[in-house]
């Protein structure tokens, strides 16, 4: 077994792709329509489906705004170095919501960064050694 993708609403398809694809540097999988449905799918991720999970972006049309709820928790993304990361994504127009820093109880060096949505991504930076 092996996990396949995670699943978010969003109400700006095209946002959020240029969120997930021009300031995450993720590529744009596969997206197909289903009219008869009325949304869209659009699958984004740093490797290719056989290799790796994916993130599916659903789009119901006609739908302005979701709200992420409080069971949501985050996606995580390990990045080389945290500090760059969140300057990068500053420069390419993503939010940063906590600059990176060690964890409060712990030595990891994290970050948070919002998409067009409100989802919480986290940014861990790879440990060395």
């Amino acid at each position: 077994m092996r996990i396949l993708h995670t699943m978010l609403r969003v109400a700006d398809l095209e946002k959020s792709l240029a969120f997930y694809t021009g300031v995450l540097g993720m590529k744009l999988l596969r997206r197909a329509d289903y009219p008869d449905g009325k949304f869209t799918l659009a699958f984004v991720g740093y490797t290719d489906e056989a290799s790796g999970a994916a993130i599916e972006l659903t789009h119901n049309w006609g739908v302005g705004k979701y709200e992420p709820g409080n069971a949501y928790g985050h996606i995580a993304i390990e990045v080389e170095d945290a500090y760059t990361a969140c300057e990068k994504i500053k420069q390419r127009g993503g939010r940063v919501v906590r600059e990176a820093g060690k964890m409060k109880h712990g030595t990891t060096v994290i970050a948070f960064i919002e998409d067009p949505d409100g989802y919480k991504i986290e940014l861990i930076q790879k440990k060395s050694g």
